[in-house]
């Protein structure tokens, strides 16, 4: 397995989604490279170059919210003309898409596009978190219709080993903050590092807070920058998915 190549247009796809089924990504990210607040150790695009919580209005590379507009008509446009209607509109790409600091403007618009061109289609969101202490982040997260929310682990130690955030990102932040977001789901991917027993009891406690509407579990599918890590079987999953159910009575899908 390779890492993915970075996204190099604003809407991509429709794509096959393990979590989603058929998605329209729509990337808001610049093009050449990841712009992201974490530097996970399993991200399937690599190494986190531009690594930081704010991206800033002169960031270079970020395409406006014209833009995402003018990419996103065309598309839906095309795909209609072929009789194609996503299910997803999904923000995704090249990193962590609330770091635009025209989120909201942009999700904005793609609702008004989507209802015009695409009505049943859902917006979605594929979020690390990090941002979610942003009293306007979460107002634009509200306008999506799914909002898919990363949380891998329970303890301090382990975010920072696994998921390596920049300054100014904590894990205690990032709790405080989805308990501030309305229905949402959570997402975790386990590998070795974060699924012994005692850190899958950390992670089920956090679980347990949150009160997330749907949880979804998964491993390795694709290539990662750190070769050694492992996966987790299908068993596993299973296991730790048994125990969130036990313990909260919330349920996890494995995929």
């Amino acid at each position: 397995m390779t890492l993915l190549n970075l996204q190099e247009s604003i809407c991509y796809g429709p794509v096959s989604s393990r979590r989603l089924g058929c998605s329209l990504g729509v990337n808001i990210l610049p093009f050449n490279y990841k712009l992201c607040s974490l530097n996970c150790v399993y991200c399937q695009y690599g190494w986190t170059e531009e690594c930081r919580l704010r991206a800033g209005r002169r960031t270079r590379g970020l395409p406006s919210p014209e833009e995402v507009s003018q990419s996103l008509r065309k598309c839906l446009a095309t795909l209609k003309e072929r009789g194609v209607t996503p299910p997803y509109i999904t923000f995704s790409g090249n990193g962590e898409p609330t770091l635009h600091p025209q989120f909201e403007r942009i999700v904005r618009a793609v609702r008004e596009i989507r209802d015009e061109l695409a009505p049943d289609a859902l917006v979605a969101v594929l979020s690390n978190s990090t941002t979610v202490t942003s009293e306007g982040v979460r107002r634009a997260l509200e306008l999506c219709d799914v909002r898919i929310m990363k949380v891998d682990c329970g303890d301090a130690e382990t975010f920072g080993s696994y998921n390596r955030p920049c300054r100014g990102v904590t894990l205690k932040d990032i709790l405080e903050g989805l308990k501030k977001l309305s229905r949402f789901t959570v997402q975790t991917l386990f590998t070795d590092r974060n699924s012994s027993d005692d850190l899958v009891e950390e992670w089920v406690k956090v679980i347990g807070e949150l009160r997330p509407s749907d949880v979804q579990i998964y491993s390795l599918d694709r290539a990662s920058p750190c070769p050694e890590l492992e996966a987790m079987s299908k068993d596993r999953l299973r296991q730790i998915a048994l125990r969130l159910e036990e313990a909260s009575g919330i349920r996890a899908a494995v995929y």
